[in-house]
């Protein structure tokens, strides 16, 4: 039985706690109850992303909210993201002309499969992913093809009456476009965490109340690929960045 509420249906979005992530996640709750997913996975931001997952959550007013551990994808390894010896690199160029090392090897699949299994549950027959394929870091696992390849997985091995589809409303948007909709949607970027290093001060060990962060205590890095494509969007939309940076 499919659960409403005000006559919404139900649509899960996973949220990792970044900007991509926020605007995918006003879009869906325009028209949709929204259960929000997030995913522990070993990586270096873990406790700063889940932070952000809940302000967001709590910001949304969202009661249905699923926090899954899949620290194997740590164990596995093959990114600077889950591996502290792998150096997150900086100054990448674009467009990038290889999968970077940041890339966590089909960790979108992993995220979609637990999707599927509580969208079955909860009778959810949309499930929003922020993923962005025309100004991003190029991953193999953010791309269009990508999403209907799996939703053609989901038709094959669930339930003969279960329909879900996969939404993808940033696939194809810059940053720039998806600042622009964020603002338009009020949706709180200063919630977001988007930078692949843990907070600046905490990373380095610095005392946070030293740190004049306009009250954040937590300064991003600026200079991994998140943070300047990022930093990229709100430049070219005009706007300040609310997240402070080192």
């Amino acid at each position: 039985m499919e659960l409403k509420t005000e006559n919404k249906p139900i649509a899960i979005v996973l949220v990792s706690g970044g900007m991509d992530s926020l605007v995918a996640a006003a879009i869906a709750s325009l028209e949709h109850e929204t259960a929000f997913l997030h995913l522990n996975y070993g990586q270096r931001t873990e406790k700063r992303e889940l932070k952000a997952f809940n302000d967001i959550a709590d910001f949304y007013k969202v009661e249905k909210r699923l926090v899954v551990d899949v620290k194997y994808l740590r164990e596995i390894g093959g990114s600077a993201l889950t591996d502290e010896r792998i150096e997150v690199p900086a100054h990448t160029p674009h467009p990038i002309p290889h999968i970077p090392i940041t890339y966590v090897p089909f960790r979108n699949a992993h995220l979609l499969s637990i999707a599927v299994s509580w969208a079955e549950v909860i009778g959810a027959k949309k499930i929003y992913i922020g993923a962005v394929e025309e100004d991003s870091s190029g991953y193999p696992d953010c791309r269009e093809v990508f999403y209907k390849a799996f939703e053609k997985a989901i038709d094959a091995g669930t339930k003969p009456e279960t329909r879900i589809e996969i939404i993808t409303p940033l696939i194809h948007m810059k940053k720039l476009a998806i600042v622009k909709k964020g603002m338009e949607l009020n949706a709180p970027f200063h919630l977001t965490w988007s930078c692949y290093l843990p907070p600046y001060p905490l990373f380095l060990g610095t005392d946070l109340k030293s740190v004049p962060t306009g009250g954040h205590g937590e300064v991003a890095c600026g200079e991994c690929d998140s943070c300047r494509l990022r930093l990229k969007g709100f430049r070219e939309a005009g706007v300040d960045d609310p997240i402070p940076y080192k």
